[in-house]
C-alpha cells in the first residue's frame, strides 16, 4: 500500500503570492551548497496547477516579454558568477538579497528580439546537450563495465570455472568453494573519530596533524587534508591516529557518500562521520577489501537506513559484525591486480571524456552570455 501524499494547509494570501503561470521564472533564494551557488533559475513552462516552496521565489515577467530569453539572462549571470555579491551565507545556508540581485543591469533588447535570441539559443543548446548526453551515456558505460568486473571477481575470484558454494550472506550470494567467510572484527580494527570544538583555537592549526571528513571517500587513495588539528587536540579530544594501510568509510546521511570507501594513504585522523577498517591479520589485504566494500555500497545503504537517526547511519557494530568473503591472499592479490590493469586502460578515456563534457557546459554557458549580450549579431541568430 503506497504512502498518502503530504497535506498542508495554505492560506489563500499565500497561495495568491505563489501560484504559479505558464511563463513565470523561478529563482531559487535559499540553498546552495558547498561548491554550488545560490540562485539558479528555471522557466516554469508547464500548464497544470502549482505553486512554489518558501525556499523558491516566483518572477513573474511582464506581458509580451520573452521568458525564454529571460531564462538565458539569468542563466548567464549565474555562470559568469554575478550573483555571488548578493549572497549571504549564515549556518552553512545561502540566502540570496533579492534587492541586491535584481539591481544586477542586462541587457534588456526589443520584444522580438528577445523572442528571435530565445529561439536561436533553444536550437544551438539543444546540439549541445545532446553532445553532453552522449558524452554522459559513455561514463555511464564505463561506470558499468568498471562496477561489473568489480563485483565479479570479488565475489566470484578469476577462475570461470571454480566451483561454487553459498555464502549465507544474500548481498553476495555465491562464492568460491575454497574461500572463507569471517566477520570484519576477526580481520580488522574498526573504529570512528570526532570534531574538535571549532571554538577552540588550540584545536586547530594551518598545518599539523591531518584530520579528514567525509568527502575524501570521493577520491580514493587519501593523500591530503584540508584541516589540521593539532597535538592538543589528538590528546584531548581522543582522536585516533590511524596508519596506513587502512580504509576509511563514510558512514553518517542521506547524501552518496554514506557507505563510499576509499583507501588511506597517508597518516591521519578523521571525524565521526568516517569509519576506519584497518586490517590486524595476514589474511586480508587493504586493496581487496576496499574493492570489495564498494561492492557492498548498495547493501550497506540498505541495511543502514534510518539507523542512529533519521538521516541514515551506518555503526561501527555494523562494519564489524558485517560477514565478507575471504579468497587465499595470493588470490586476493590477483584480484586486486586485475581490477588495477583495467582502471590504468580505462582511466585515460574516462579523463578524456570528462575534459571534453567540462569543454561543452564551457562553451554552452559561453554562446548564452553572447547571445544575451549582444556580441552574436541578429543576422546569424536569424539564420
Amino acid at each position: 500500500m503506497s504512502k498518502p501524499s503530504t497535506l498542508r494547509s495554505i492560506s489563500p494570501s499565500y497561495r495568491e503570492q505563489r501560484d504559479l503561470r505558464n511563463g513565470d521564472l523561478l529563482i531559487e533564494k535559499s540553498g546552495g551548497g558547498e561548491n554550488q551557488l545560490v540562485g539558479c533559475v528555471v522557466h516554469f513552462d508547464r500548464d497544470f496547477e502549482a505553486m512554489c516552496s518558501n525556499f523558491i521565489a516566483r518572477i513573474p515577467l511582464r506581458n509580451g516579454m520573452a521568458p525564454q530569453y529571460w531564462s538565458y539572462i539569468h542563466s548567464s549571470i549565474y555562470s559568469l558568477r554575478l550573483n555571488l555579491p548578493s549572497i549571504k551565507q549564515t549556518t552553512g545556508i545561502q540566502n540570496l538579497d533579492a534587492e541586491a540581485y535584481f539591481n544586477i543591469e542586462v541587457p534588456f533588447p526589443p520584444a522580438q528580439d528577445q523572442f528571435e535570441i530565445a529561439a536561436y539559443l533553444d536550437r544551438e543548446t539543444a546540439r549541445i546537450d545532446g553532445l553532453i548526453a552522449e558524452k554522459e551515456h559513455m561514463l555511464a558505460l564505463l561506470e558499468e563495465k568498471r562496477s561489473a568486473l568489480i563485483s565479479r571477481v570479488v565475489t566470484r575470484g578469476l577462475d570461470p570455472n571454480a566451483t561454487l558454494k553459498p555464502s549465507g550472506q544474500e548481498w553476495l550470494g555465491e562464492i568460491p568453494e575454497h574461500w572463507e567467510v569471517q566477520p570484519i572484527k576477526y580481520l580488522a580494527v574498526v573504529g570512528n573519530g570526532s570534531t574538535p570544538s571549532v571554538e577552540n583555537a588550540e584545536y586547530w592549526d594551518q598545518e599539523g596533524f591531518p584530520w579528514l571528513n567525509s568527502s575524501v571517500v570521493n577520491v580514493s587513495p587519501v593523500t591530503s587534508a584540508s584541516r589540521y588539528v593539532t597535538e592538543t587536540a589528538l590528546r584531548e579530544c581522543r582522536l585516533p591516529i590511524i596508519q596506513p594501510p587502512a580504509v576509511l568509510v563514510g558512514i553518517i546521511g542521506q547524501g552518496k557518500t554514506r557507505g563510499m570507501v576509499a583507501l588511506l594513504g597517508m597518516e591521519a585522523t578523521i571525524n565521526q562521520h568516517l569509519a576506519f577498517i584497518k586490517p590486524r591479520s595476514q589474511k586480508i589485504g587493504t586493496e581487496y577489501l576496499c574493492y570489495l566494500l564498494g561492492h557492498a555500497y548498495a547493501f550497506l545503504r540498505s541495511d543502514s537506513d534510518g539507523a542512529g537517526s533519521t538521516k541514515g547511519a551506518i555503526t561501527c557494530e555494523q562494519l564489524a559484525n558485517l560477514k565478507i568473503p575471504v579468497p587465499p591472499i595470493e588470490e586476493q592479490i590477483e584480484i586486486y591486480t586485475r581490477i588495477g590493469q583495467t582502471l590504468d586502460v580505462s582511466t585515460p578515456l574516462r579523463s578524456e571524456i570528462t575534459s571534453s563534457l567540462d569543454l561543452l557546459a564551457e562553451r554552452r554557458s559561453s554562446l548564452i552570455t553572447a547571445a544575451v549580450t549582444g556580441q552574436i549579431p541578429l543576422e546569424r541568430i536569424n539564420k
